[in-house]
């Protein structure tokens, strides 16, 4: 069976998900003719930007900033993060995918990945960072956040909290808004997007108000337990991901620890999840009717594909459809920013 027929049997309950959440804007009025009407109606690929962050320990982080299109705010603000051993080129389909539906993306290169392979010691060295020799304290400090009691001023900003901090200060009304942030993870990217969302809320509010707790939503894709000895499960224990924070799990049929995730969660969450199993009817919450009220969504595709070739899989796509991956994430986010 081609692949494009596997991923589509297991997700025919989401329709409704996808169909309700965002209505399709009303048709615009048309324009008169004009003599260079042609090529004002090109469409124009939205700017994708290059820049570079550091992390309080001297990583120089490269990332890659992919503007809304002009429209009224960002349906989303989007940290995407990449599999280790990868790099955001692996993700970049995806990135353009979500930014065509509306929503501001960054895609950083984590420490030793890609461009982001130089750390700036105090005494003015520069070491070499390589993804094969990264240690447990190297993941750790990828989703540092903490030290201090003001957020801006932290003395562990790591390399998720670097793009967080870039967000923030590149916020404006037409730009990306931190009250529409969410994170979408592939592989151990996930399991860096669920732990540095455990981070994000253990910020405490100051006399100016809340500066944690920003993480509107998670997307894993094929996450993993475990990363070089960091495991995802004290994210799994938390608040903000054993009660509050929606999450969507994508997985392929062999995604075991992708199933173990969920299956946790759906224990801390009994009255609020949505799953299809690969070859399985869909199942809902008792108390549910339909999915968009869940909070807690696997959806695992009949296939061998997994992580970064799951997440871009038709992305881009001339005849996009609604169960294509970057269609249901686009799908599942605006479900959740309609109902709050």
């Amino acid at each position: 069976m081609p692949v494009a027929a596997r991923l589509t049997a297991p997700l025919l309950c989401w329709f409704a998900l996808t169909a309700t959440a965002a209505p399709p804007p009303p048709p615009a009025a048309a324009a008169p003719p004009t003599v260079a009407s042609d090529a004002a109606a090109a469409p124009r690929e939205p700017a994708v930007e290059q820049v570079d962050l550091e992390t309080t320990d001297g990583v120089q982080v490269a990332a890659w900033y992919y503007a809304a299109p002009r429209q009224p705010k960002p349906s989303a603000t989007v940290i995407l993060l990449h599999d280790l051993g990868g790099s955001h080129a692996e993700v970049e389909p995806l990135a353009l995918a979500l930014q065509r539906a509306g929503c501001a993306v960054v895609a950083p290169d984590l420490r030793g990945h890609g461009a982001s392979c130089t750390r700036l010691l105090p005494s003015g060295r520069e070491d070499s960072l390589d993804s094969k020799s990264l240690r447990k304290t190297d993941i750790e400090a990828m989703v540092a956040s903490a030290g201090g009691r003001i957020r801006d001023q932290a003395s562990m900003r790591g390399d998720i909290e670097a793009v967080r901090h870039f967000l923030k200060n590149r916020a404006s009304d037409s730009g990306p808004s931190l009250d529409r942030l969410c994170v979408v993870g592939t592989g151990g990217g996930a399991t860096l997007a669920a732990l540095w969302t455990m981070a994000d809320a253990a910020w405490l509010p100051t006399t100016t108000g809340p500066q944690g707790g920003q993480v509107r939503a998670v997307v894993c894709i094929s996450p993993v337990w475990a990363v070089k000895g960091v495991t995802i499960l004290p994210a799994l224990t938390s608040d903000p991901l054993k009660r509050d924070v929606p999450v969507l799990v994508l997985a392929g049929r062999d995604d075991r620890d992708a199933v173990r995730l969920f299956d946790q969660l759906k224990r801390s969450r009994p009255q609020a999840w949505f799953e299809q199993r690969a070859g399985q009817a869909p199942a809902l919450a008792p108390k549910l009717s339909r999915a968009n009220d869940a909070d807690v969504l696997l959806m695992q595709f009949d296939t061998r594909l997994s992580g970064e070739k799951l997440a871009v899989h038709r992305a881009g796509h001339p005849r996009p459809s609604s169960t294509d991956p970057s269609k249901l994430i686009e799908g599942f986010l605006a479900a959740v920013f309609a109902r709050k």
